[in-house]
């Protein structure tokens, strides 16, 4: 009972990103050192359309870039821990997809396990928002996507159950906190207690007790197969949805498709320390490599939300502002959206757009 008291009195340290924060903006001769992981797949075309617009947006950014793939075999336990201290010592990163081998080597977890794992990274906050201009069966959605990421069956953990009540709570505070902070009215707890009595059990009644610390948010639960069929029939009932690691990745996807796709859906993750901005839907589209039809959309938005975490408001506003007008113009688009522009196209269009 005295730890679960501590637990929840504790503030957990959300980024400012997140949460907002008193602090001035940076001034404009600031230089913040940020980790670069392009990752696999289209990755590393997704990090040139980034370091592109920074370039011509002039903002003062500085990347310190490593490759790191398993399916390249560039990937080694001292390649992992010099990544690891430079997001020690930033405290910031962004990453592309780090595909997992399908085969079994002999080790469950991946290095993209290994990553979140080291650094904590417990909360993945993915948040869905339809494009001005880009039509979809539903328009005008704005929902809010928190999943546990280093818990469950989904983590390479050989059970499905949460290590310790703890970890549960936290991932519910986590979500309570985001929703107090963004204004937002309601959380539901996506789960499959009727069936996974221990596990989602555990995280079920973790979020029944940390809501009960919120009263002026709205608190509800229902079933992940449930939650999949309201989400394609009438996704606008959702605000902010919590849920454990494998099922997070199911929604994620699934809500990713209600806008647009995997090409547009911007997604962070976060520990009490560090934060990784990275794509929402973790795809990484190795059939397009080098073929230049990848959309940088998501990575763009990921890495002007990764701005605002810095409090580089003005550079934030001035990408986001950018990738939307482009798209809303309706001029320039990528295959995924129906269009026929290449990845350095609609990179360059971006640019074209910024108000520097």
């Amino acid at each position: 009972a005295s730890r679960w008291q501590q637990l929840a009195s504790r503030q957990l340290s959300l980024s400012p990103g997140l949460c907002g924060s008193e602090s001035p903006l940076a001034r404009a001769d600031a230089i913040f050192k940020v980790t670069m992981i392009p990752g696999d797949g289209v990755g590393p075309e997704l990090m040139t359309a980034v370091k592109d617009v920074f370039k011509a947006g002039d903002i003062p950014v500085e990347f310190e870039e490593f490759h790191l793939s398993e399916v390249q075999h560039m990937a080694s336990e001292d390649k992992l821990d010099h990544v690891l201290s430079s997001m020690r010592n930033n405290k910031v990163a962004i990453k592309g997809k780090i595909h997992t081998p399908m085969e079994y080597k002999g080790e469950l977890a991946s290095y993209e396990m290994k990553l979140r794992r080291k650094l904590d990274l417990f909360a993945n906050v993915v948040h869905v928002n339809s494009l001005p201009g880009y039509s979809t069966r539903h328009n005008n959605l704005d929902l809010v996507i928190i999943r546990e990421q280093t818990e469950g069956e989904y983590s390479s953990l050989d059970e499905s159950i949460f290590s310790c009540s703890d970890k549960s709570r936290r991932i519910a505070k986590f979500a309570f906190d985001y929703a107090t902070k963004k204004g937002r009215s309601k959380v539901t707890a996506v789960h499959k207690a009727n069936i996974m009595k221990l596990a989602d059990g555990l995280f079920l009644q973790s979020c029944a007790e940390v809501a009960q610390l919120y009263p002026k948010i709205k608190y509800e639960n229902i079933i992940i197969d449930n939650c999949c069929m309201q989400l394609v029939q009438n996704p606008y009932q959702f605000d902010v949805l919590v849920m454990p690691n494998l099922y997070g990745n199911i929604i994620d996807n699934l809500a990713a498709g209600l806008v647009g796709g995997a090409g547009v859906v911007p997604g962070e993750s976060y520990s009490a320390e560090y934060a990784v901005f990275e794509t929402g839907a973790r795809h990484p589209f190795a059939q397009a490599v080098g073929r230049n039809i990848a959309n940088p959309t998501a990575m763009l938005l990921s890495a002007a939300n990764m701005l605002k975490h810095l409090n580089l408001e003005y550079h934030s506003q001035m990408i986001s502002d950018a990738v939307k007008r482009v798209i809303k113009q309706g001029k320039v688009r990528t295959g995924d959206l129906g269009g026929y522009a290449m990845c350095d196209e609609f990179t360059r269009a971006v640019i074209a757009n910024l108000s520097v």
